[in-house]
């Protein structure tokens, strides 16, 4: 075990070193005690704690027997539970009490076991898990310790050939044995230890183990019930009865349920999964005109065949029955296969059932009535009928009696007779008119139609047919090295197609932008995500209909991956179970992660963490990018990401949150510098108030620096949300003081001096200040509050707040303070119209203002004094009589503004100077100002200057006579900028 790895899993990463210096390793770390970890260096309690508790798990587990400890008798960490979908089945069997009472003992514990036996037998062969056997039931799991794509499948299928092979038991006295079956599927945390020592156990904690008994009991004798979700995942693969809403105990409200009675007969899975509404075809265009001019040389007599891959979700199957609706009025035969994943060893599994579906059979038929079915069938493509006959017959199992004499053939010779009659048959089809071949999922085909998919490849070339072959990605077909064989792969959706497609799910009601933002960035252009995750909106309480678009009902966050996409996301990441423990923390630091950060965070040895690293990209699941050492991998799929790191629960999350922060801030100090909002989320996740809040005041900081006010209001808005975690001292008062004064700054710029939002900032800023004696971070506040009031024309409360700090500032002798102050009471005098009182107070301010020092104040007043001194002074000037000296000094303004490269500060010099171009009578510079002011407020979100600078663009147009055209775009600008 590493002692480091140790360390930072803890979150405890600062000791490695002090743990290396005193040659600490695992055999003399589960001896510490607390006077050590003093001894060492380690003065907080809580830090002290968190090692003594994680040090006494190391003891329990070096403790358990040999076969819980890790190689050469190193101890490992026992597997921690996961939050995770699971489908949870529930079999009793009916009448165990009754049985019991007339049974001898060893005789019901005899049939016990033949029950359990069979329950399991059927449990197993859908790869679930039994649970537990609680006497006469027995609980299994389906999604844990491995899930696949379709559990809630597997589990009724379980569940159906449970009753079966419970009902088939013969016990001893004649009994006949009954089974019912509950299921059900829901969030649970799966794998939680409890009890100790022999009688220890992995559990199941959530509502849905508790569901699944319940609804067993609902069922009657031989039934499988499932619950809401099991039924909205297994859509129309089996035929369902709806049983109503049932009172069931420990649950507050009526539950819905539903029966199963059997498979359906839908002819495919994707039929049966979608039913009749078909996902929209969206940037598919290429694709299709490909299969159409396949089919036109096909119509020609030219064989053709096409290997269509793609990933699951990509739109294989969609774009099969795109071109199935393209050539509905074209005189054609189709047949399609499809192979299962339940019967990959069932020999021609997807010929059979073709062969029932286009007989007809029925399952109440005699064998003389499927014989005559199929040879009815076999007239269309043959007129030996009876020797086809004879062999299809005894391939579907059909006895022929006296109708056909018996096939001496050995069952290898069968086989190719077999196959070659099936060959037969598609190009007699062919013979008549043109034929579509279809097979599906072959990913999932059985050898024997592999074989025959051989056959059918070779002999179509002369013969009109198109045989279309559907697959994964992960599959490689044996059939490239033909000419009339093309390979199609289905990419992803770009963003304006993924945008597209959901704006036709919709009906065309456009969605807030920010949800199709989150919509396309998570689908990645993946069909079936698209289409999953934007029902999945639309069926919440997120949004309301406005009619023609819909509008947030809540504050968005983040988007939970629909239930429908669960199963099949955390079946890609089960198939990699060492390298999960990988992908989980690669996940918890984002979708984007360095080699550097992945190594220090994950608790493991950097040998294993590269093997990991090297499955997940051989599967798919992960990118790598760049060469070493500048290495960093990104998820496929962002959803990918958000299902791992779904699986963790909150103490882990929480640690391994708290392990990257520190890994951060230890080893990556350019990182701390330059994304501080990385920290605070990763200490916000960790549930590490205090740095967070600190981090997202650096970041909001950062960002009113870089111009970026919007991020900014975002990153100070979080922080104060944190806050209210904190307890109500004057540390806290002093960490909200902070982000009060920077939000004050954002909001200005963002919404305008006067906007309320940044009353109240200012306002809560103040009291803050007085509470805590803060007299620094007075001066901003009282700009602030000034600036509010004289752009409300609330002359009176602004002159007085201006006063205040302009006096404050020279009684405390700060140069800066009276730099600001000097400005405002200078605009506070032109305002009032005193004119030459304003010049000297402006030109005092001018004076006072040092370059070196005072460049910095933009950010904390909004925009630069000397840029806004200049700025009034040029109307100063220009009202005194002194219209060159004015424009002297805006040109002044707008070179100290450029070069300043702060956007509020530029448009602060751009209205004052388009305002002073406009008094000029200079249309052409107003003109030029104005626009400029237009695209500088477009770009940083600001009405306050859009609006002026439409008003002055309004006044150059009149000036020019082009006014009436453009009028109403201006009155459109004027209410935006209001």
């Amino acid at each position: 075990m590493d002692v480091g790895a140790w360390l930072r899993h803890q979150g405890l990463g600062q000791y490695e070193e002090t743990f290396r210096q005193n040659d600490i390793d695992p055999e003399v770390l589960r001896d510490l005690t607390a006077e050590d970890l003093i001894g060492l260096g380690v003065a907080s309690v809580g830090h002290r704690r968190k090692l003594l508790s994680a040090i006494a798990a190391l003891r329990e587990v070096a403790q358990q027997p040999s076969g819980q400890a890790g190689v050469g008798g190193t101890p490992v960490i026992l597997p921690e539970p996961e939050r995770r979908q699971l489908t949870v089945m529930f079999v009793d069997l009916v009448d165990s009490t009754r049985l019991s009472s007339r049974l001898d003992p060893e005789e019901m514990s005899e049939l016990l076991r033949g029950y359990q036996g069979a329950v399991a037998g059927a449990i197993a062969r859908l790869e679930g898990h039994v649970a537990k056997y609680l006497g006469d039931g027995v609980l299994a799991y389906f999604g844990y310790p491995r899930a696949h794509e379709d559990e809630a499948e597997r589990a009724v299928r379980a569940g159906l050939a449970a009753i079966e092979a419970v009902g088939n038991l013969q016990p001893p006295h004649g009994e006949t044995l009954q089974a019912r079956v509950g299921i059900a599927t829901g969030l649970v945390v799966v794998g939680e230890l409890i009890g100790e020592g022999a009688a220890r156990e992995e559990t199941v904690i959530g509502e849905t183990p508790n569901l699944a008994a319940r609804l067993q009991s609902v069922a009657e004798p031989g039934t499988v019930v499932v619950a809401s979700t099991t039924r909205q995942l297994i859509g129309g693969l089996f035929d369902l009865a709806e049983l109503g809403f049932h009172p069931l105990k420990g649950f507050p409200a009526l539950v819905p349920a539903w029966r199963v009675l059997g498979e359906s007969s839908a002819e495919s899975r994707f039929e049966a999964l979608h039913g009749a509404s078909l996902t929209p075809l969206v940037g598919r265009e290429h694709e299709i005109g490909l299969l159409l001019k396949r089919w036109e040389a096909v119509k020609e007599g030219e064989g053709r065949v096409v290997l269509l891959a793609g990933e699951p979700g990509i739109g294989k199957s969609r774009l099969v029955r795109a071109l199935r609706r393209r050539l509905e009025g074209e005189p054609h035969t189709t047949v399609s296969h499809y192979c299962s994943p339940y019967h990959q060893t069932s020999p021609l599994h997807p010929v059979i059932c073709l062969l029932e579906r286009a007989a007809g059979f029925a399952a109440a038929d005699p064998p003389e009535v499927k014989l005559s079915k199929l040879e009815a069938l076999l007239t269309q493509s043959t007129k030996d009928v009876a020797d086809a006959a004879s062999l299809l017959a005894a391939l579907l199992s059909v006895p022929a009696g006296d109708r056909y004499p018996p096939l001496e053939l050995s069952p290898h010779r069968q086989k190719e007779r077999t196959l070659e009659v099936l060959v037969d048959q598609l190009i007699g089809l062919a013979a008549r008119r043109p034929v579509l071949a279809v097979y599906e999922d072959v990913h999932w085909a059985d050898p024997t139609s592999l074989e025959l998919l051989d056959l059918v490849v070779d002999r179509v070339q002369d013969s009109p047919v198109l045989v279309l072959i559907t697959f994964r990605s992960e599959f490689l077909p044996p059939w490239m090295r033909y000419p009339h064989v093309t390979a199609l792969t289905l990419s992803r959706l770009s963003r304006r197609q993924g945008a597209a497609m959901v704006d036709r799910l919709t009906g065309g009601r456009a969605l807030p932008a920010e949800v199709l933002n989150q919509i396309v960035g998570q689908t990645d252009g993946v069909p079936l995500f698209v289409e999953e995750l934007t029902r999945a909106i639309l069926e919440t309480n997120l949004l309301k209909d406005e009619g023609d678009h819909y509008a947030l009902a809540s504050p968005l966050s983040a988007i939970a991956i629909p239930a429908t996409l669960q199963e099949s996301l955390l079946a890609r990441l089960d198939r990699l179970a060492p390298a999960r423990e990988v992908a989980q923390v690669a996940a918890a630091i984002g979708r984007e992660f360095s080699h550097e950060l992945l190594v220090t965070a994950v608790p493991l040895q950097t040998s294993e963490v590269e093997e990991a690293l090297d499955d997940l990209i051989a599967s798919g699941l992960v990118f790598r990018h760049g060469t070493p050492p500048q290495v960093t991998y990104s998820f496929k799929h962002a959803l990918v990401r958000d299902a791992a790191y779904a699986t963790l629960v909150r103490r882990k999350r929480q640690r391994l949150h708290a392990a990257i922060a520190a890994a951060i801030e230890q080893r990556f100090p350019e990182t701390v510098q330059t994304q501080p909002e990385l920290l605070a989320q990763h200490y916000a996740e960790a549930g590490r108030l205090e740095p967070a809040v600190n981090y997202w005041l650096r970041a909001g900081q950062a960002e009113i620096a870089r111009s970026a006010t919007a991020e900014a209001i975002t990153h100070l808005t979080r922080g104060l949300e944190l806050l209210e975690g904190l307890p109500d001292d004057a540390a806290r008062w002093r960490q909200e003081l902070e982000l009060q004064v920077a939000l004050s700054v954002a909001l200005m710029t963002a919404k305008g001096w006067a906007a309320p939002e940044v009353g109240r900032a200012n306002a809560r800023a103040r009291e803050l200040c007085e509470r805590i004696g803060d007299k620094g971070r007075l001066f901003p506040v009282l700009y602030g509050e000034w600036v509010f009031h004289v752009v409300r024309a609330e002359l009176e409360a602004g002159r007085k707040a201006g006063e205040e700090l302009l006096r404050r500032a020279q009684e405390e002798r700060e140069a800066s303070g009276e730099t600001v102050g000097n400005r405002i009471a200078g605009t506070d005098a032109f305002l009032r119209g005193e004119i030459a009182t304003a010049r000297e107070y402006l030109e005092r301010s001018l004076a006072l203002y040092d370059p070196q020092q005072h460049r910095s104040l933009a950010f904390l007043f909004a925009q630069d004094p000397r840029v806004a001194g200049l700025s009034v002074l040029s109307w100063t000037l220009f009202a005194l009589g002194y219209p060159e000296q004015a424009q002297a000094r805006s040109n002044e303004a707008l070179a100290d503004a450029r070069e300043l490269s702060h956007r509020n500060t530029l448009g602060y010099a751009l209205l004052y100077g388009c305002i002073l171009s406009q008094l000029r009578g200079d249309w052409r510079e107003a003109r030029d100002r104005a626009d400029s002011l237009i695209t500088l407020a477009r770009a940083q979100g600001s009405p306050h200057f859009l609006g002026a600078g439409a008003i002055v663009r309004g006044w150059t147009l009149a000036e020019t006579g082009e006014l009436p055209a453009p009028s109403h775009r201006f009155e459109k600008a004027w209410r935006r900028g209001r």
